[in-house]
């Protein structure tokens, strides 16, 4: 036989050599949770995971950064005395998020902050956008009233220090708001990463465990993606390529590898992809039962991501894989 496939597989040098994939440390965000309390407290719904205090996050966030692990985002837990229908301390600039982004980015100058820009984590509703009843009972999410806070949210953070803000929320054009917010009060400089193609997935349950968010009633799906589309996202990439972010993320990532591709296709902006606390969940209950080997499933399902195209990946494995990279070498 001329061609012998097996040739290029047939030691572990000669793998690395031809290995079409190269998953690093430098490719993730490092998603952290970040509370009031002083005390560090583990996550039960996220095994592994832990809501932070403020010193806590620092000191987590520099360990990462100390591996190679280049940014954080960070989801706040906020307490339910602080939350209402307007979710007003989401712009508080004494809030928890803006002293957590000053505190990280004056003991981590080079570290690069990311933060989310939604309503949930602020809404006494549980919804990504501001509610109002309509006549029939049915809830109804205000587009454009939403985007006006966000608006605001983002400045906030901005002037706190965030480099880059990622409107989660799913609104339609508030990429083109937060680029004119931002531009008309002198943050050219902050980056949008915008979640663009946000399906309305069943794996998001043990994040909103970590965050007490989930909706009081009704549920994300007039705003969040139905997951049964393909074309749809690519109509969202074009909108929010057009209406100014700097990168583009698909979420979750594991379910929607075509999904990821798909983007990847269609556009020359950089791809995210969010390997969600479902997913994450999932191996880790898998390997605590003993049926699955964690690194192999960790390192296998976070190239799987980047093989379908994307350049960056969020993921709660991010320090976990810097210290195994580090160990190889």
């Amino acid at each position: 036989m001329q061609h012998r496939p097996r040739r290029n597989r047939k030691s572990p040098a000669i793998r690395n050599l031809v290995r079409e994939v190269q998953l690093s440390a430098k490719d993730f965000i490092y998603p952290l949770f970040v509370h009031e309390d002083d005390q560090d407290v583990p996550i039960g719904s996220m095994p592994g995971c832990t809501r932070w205090s403020i010193d806590g996050l620092v000191k987590e966030a520099g360990e990462a950064h100390a591996l190679g692990v280049p940014a954080v985002v960070i989801f706040p837990a906020v307490s339910e005395d602080k939350k209402n229908g307007t979710a007003d301390e989401c712009y508080n600039p004494d809030g928890l998020v803006p002293r957590a982004i000053r505190a990280l980015k004056s003991a981590h100058p080079t570290l690069c902050v990311i933060t989310d820009v939604a309503l949930d984590p602020y809404n006494s509703d549980g919804h990504d956008g501001i509610v109002r009843k309509k006549a029939d009972g049915e809830l109804e999410i205000l587009n454009d009233e939403t985007v006006a806070v966000l608006c605001k949210q983002a400045l906030c953070h901005a002037e706190a220090g965030a480099d880059i803000v990622s409107p989660s929320d799913m609104m339609d054009g508030r990429v083109a708001a937060l680029r004119g917010a931002l531009d008309a009060v002198g943050y050219e400089d902050v980056s949008i990463l915008s979640y663009t193609a946000k399906y309305a997935s069943a794996y998001y349950g043990p994040f909103r465990g970590a965050l007490d968010s989930a909706p009081k009633a009704g549920d994300k799906k007039t705003y969040q993606m139905d997951y049964a589309n393909v074309r749809e996202a690519v109509r969202e990439v074009m909108m929010d390529e057009e209406e100014g972010a700097d990168m583009v993320m698909v979420k979750p990532a594991g379910a929607y590898l075509d999904i990821i591709a798909k983007v990847r296709e269609n556009t020359t902006l950089p791809v995210a992809a969010y390997q969600v606390s479902g997913e994450y969940l999932m191996i880790k209950s898998a390997v605590d039962a003993g049926w699955l080997d964690e690194k192999a499933t960790v390192l296998e399902s976070l190239t799987a991501i980047k093989r379908s195209g994307a350049d960056i990946i969020l993921s709660y494995f991010a320090k976990q894989v810097a210290e195994w990279e580090q160990e190889a070498e």
